[in-house]
Formats: C-alpha cells, structure tokens, sequence
C-alpha cells in the first residue's frame, strides 16, 4: 500500500469512525464536532488523488487539511474548557432569552436535536480526553504522518 492510500485511508477513518459513535455510542454532535470532519473528506480526497497521479503537493495539501481539522478541535477543546465561547450559533444552549413567549422559544429550536459545544463528550470512561481532544490529537498526527510521507517520496 502507497503511504498516500495510507494517509486517505486514515482520514476517511476519522469522520466515519465519528459518525458511527453517534449510531454504536449514542453520542450526540454538536456543531463544532460536526466541522471537524469536512477537511478529513478534502484530505482523503486529496491524499487519493496523491496515490493515483504521484503528486508530492497533493500530500502536502492533504496534511494541511488534517491540520485544519485539528485547529478546529483545538478550537474546541478551547470552548469546552470555557477559555473562549463558540460563535456558532448551534452551540449555544438554548435559553429563554429575555420577554420570549412559548412558541416564540419553540420557533427558535433546531430542526435536529444538537447539543451545546461546551459540553465535552467523553469516549472512553476515565480517560480525561474529550473527543475533540482525541481528534486535535489524531489530527495532528495525520497531518504529521501526511507530510512525512510526502518528504520521503522526494528523496525517492
């Protein structure tokens, strides 16, 4: 197996490893978990594309996608400490808002049940890493293994 097929394999792993934790583990995303697996998607995409026309950059550009990924937990693990709030909308809790009536709070709700990105999901029971810290960890070694690879394809 080419270390590029490698790296896709890996990052198509991450975000389909997540969505199945929703189905096996029940857990719930919210909005940041869910950004977090858009780059796996562009750096497997790119990482394959790096197997099949032997493009070094594309390599290159498949680590920097895993490496967005991990900035974005980085950023969540962040709001899960309470070091900065999200700004996205759909990681807020909802509150009652002031004078808001009843259907006015109804009316305001999520078509899907999300969750508040503040709160860290725990994936493995005494193991103090939260899944957006165990993907800023992932993240960064598929970035670090992506280039790598990419660096020992030049000297070849």
């Amino acid at each position: 197996m080419s270390g590029a097929l490698l790296v896709a394999l890996l990052a198509a792993a991450a975000p389909l490893f997540a969505r199945g934790s929703e189905t096996w583990f029940e857990l719930v995303p919210c909005e940041l978990c869910l950004w977090q697996r858009w780059p796996y998607w562009a750096a497997a995409a790119l990482a394959l594309a790096a197997h099949f026309v032997a493009r070094r950059k594309l390599l290159w550009a498949a680590g920097a996608a895993a490496l967005v990924s991990a900035g974005i937990a980085g950023f969540h693990v962040g709001v899960e400490f309470g070091w900065w709030p999200s700004p996205l909308p759909g990681c807020a809790a909802p509150t009652a808002g002031g004078a808001m009536t009843l259907d006015q709070m109804m009316a305001s709700l999520a078509a899907a049940p999300t969750k508040p990105c503040d709160e860290p999901v725990w994936l493995i029971p005494g193991v103090p890493l939260s899944m957006a810290a165990l993907n800023l960890i992932y993240g960064l070694s598929l970035a670090g293994l992506a280039l790598v690879i990419a660096e020992r394809n030049r000297r070849r």
